[in-house]
């Protein structure tokens, strides 16, 4: 290949963010430096207390720091620190499939998308756990039924981005709801994507996993709360709206039904409980409404903010000529 042709290529950078990987972290960096020779291979250590950083930069990766723990804020540090045209994300557990980083990097770039998900096959009883395949299920389905569009999987940590979208995107998690925020902000902001089946097999034996069904359930379905109220004001409130009118309506019927009848309202608790009720269900919808048009706003900017950063079109432009 002619040195100008080489000019051209895209610049890869994989990113694998780590806590105590020092078992497997550093097969992983070796069989990405297979998989994409090209690549710029970066582990962010995130406080690790065993040789995790040592390791990686055995195997031939560079390493950056994190002090503060949560997978988020290791990847706010990549995305912060980290200069390329393509950008892989994988952990570093040795799970994901090395192999297939090329054909995700082609997909996003030859279909001028902003991220590819590898979308998890597990190839192990034990590699994806019940508990996390119906999680990931549901949040997958809320997810699609208020923004519209259907991920199968959501929570999958093997992603590859264009630049336009890890300088445009603003993280806000702090731990391993990383993926579902991911996920949100391309829906939100209506970015072309896909996913792409991937092996997804066991950690090694002696690996011990950092996820908690329960505690990190938690944590995704706050965040998706959150995420709704903050982007989809009216979805949000207007439930509420619903919930609490009904609610009234209920509780007011016996108290009509019985005015009706005699004349005299005598369940006066349950008649300002109804009042009170339908004066709350329209204050949401209220709410609603005037959240809805700032949250628009936002993401007006955000989108201006996305346009304004090259995409992956430009790289084509950049082969041609």
């Amino acid at each position: 290949m002619a040195p100008e042709d080489e000019a051209s290529d895209p610049s890869i950078a994989v990113m694998i963010p780590c806590l105590n990987e020092e078992m497997t972290i550093g097969s992983v960096v070796q069989d990405f430096k297979k998989a994409l020779p090209e690549a710029r291979i970066v582990v962010c250590d995130n406080a690790s207390t065993d040789g995790t950083s040592i390791a990686a930069q055995s195997a031939g990766a560079e390493v950056i720091y994190e002090s503060m723990p949560g997978k988020g804020n290791a990847i706010r540090r990549l995305f912060s620190d980290i200069e390329a045209d393509i950008y892989v994300m994988v952990d570093g557990d040795a799970t994901y499939e090395a192999a297939i980083a090329p054909k995700l990097v082609d997909h996003l770039i030859s279909n001028r998308l902003d991220m590819v998900c590898g979308k998890r096959i597990a190839s192990g009883k034990q590699a994806y756990r019940t508990g996390h395949v119906v999680g990931n299920k549901v949040f997958s389905t809320l997810v699609a039924g208020v923004f519209g569009r259907k991920f199968e999987d959501i929570l999958s940590g093997y992603r590859v981005f264009s630049r336009r979208f890890v300088k445009s995107f603003p993280i806000l998690s702090e731990g391993f709801e990383i993926e579902t925020e991911l996920t949100i902000h391309a829906l939100e902001l209506n970015m072309p994507v896909a996913e792409i089946a991937s092996n997804y097999v066991e950690r090694p034996e002696g690996s011990n996993s950092k996820l908690n069904t329960i505690s990190d359930g938690l944590k995704i379905s706050k965040l998706i709360i959150k995420l709704i109220k903050d982007e989809r004001p009216m979805s949000f409130f207007g439930w509420l709206f619903m919930a609490f009118s009904l609610s009234s309506i209920l509780l007011s019927i016996p108290v009509i039904l019985t005015f009706i009848d005699t004349g005299s309202v005598p369940r006066l608790p349950t008649t300002v409980m109804a009042s009170a009720g339908i004066i709350l269900a329209f204050l949401f919808l209220v709410c609603g409404f005037i959240l809805d048009s700032v949250s628009r706003g936002r993401r007006e900017r955000k989108r201006i903010a996305y346009l304004s950063i090259s995409g992956p079109a430009s790289i084509d432009a950049r082969n041609e000529d």
